[in-house]
């Protein structure tokens, strides 16, 4: 696990790259592209102003390294072949799965809200909700002490 230090960021610098990550990594999956060529892309054309900069770099290069592992971590809860998942909500439940597993510095909760969040933005009309039920019982094994407290 890294990054159990408690950071002062700003939550709308963070909620704006999680905005540019569900992008970034809905690309990859369209078009393959890599790594560090997807941080150049982001950085010279998505207008990186007011957004947590490292942490957008940190998770775009650890989730796209990690794919297979984050994607066993969700598999079990859901209701369908992860291939029949839209690459938006794919995206959504690799970036939170990230974060609910190494980012033990964001609470659980803020981790669901803002897939939530970017379900609703991004994803069908009601993906919200599903998302919502798998992150929640991926929280309770991957956070039990922080969810039952």
């Amino acid at each position: 696990m890294n990054n159990l230090v408690p950071q002062k960021v700003r939550p709308a610098a963070r909620r704006k790259s999680r905005r540019l990550l569900v992008q970034a990594l809905y690309q990859w999956q369209l078009a393959r592209t890599p790594s560090q060529q997807l941080l150049q892309q982001f950085h010279d054309e998505a207008g990186m102003t007011k957004v947590d900069v490292p942490y957008f770099n940190e998770l775009l290069v650890k989730i796209l390294d990690q794919l297979e592992d984050l994607d066993l971590l969700f598999k079990p809860y859901l209701d369908r072949d992860i291939k029949e998942l839209d690459p938006i909500s794919l995206s959504i439940f690799r970036l939170s799965t990230y974060e609910l597993s190494q980012r033990l510095d964001i609470p659980y909760v803020i981790v669901i809200n803002e897939g939530v969040e970017l379900a609703k933005v991004f994803g069908a009309t009601d993906s919200y909700k599903y998302i919502n039920g798998v992150l929640d019982r991926l929280a309770r094994k991957l956070r039990l002490v922080e969810v039952a407290g």
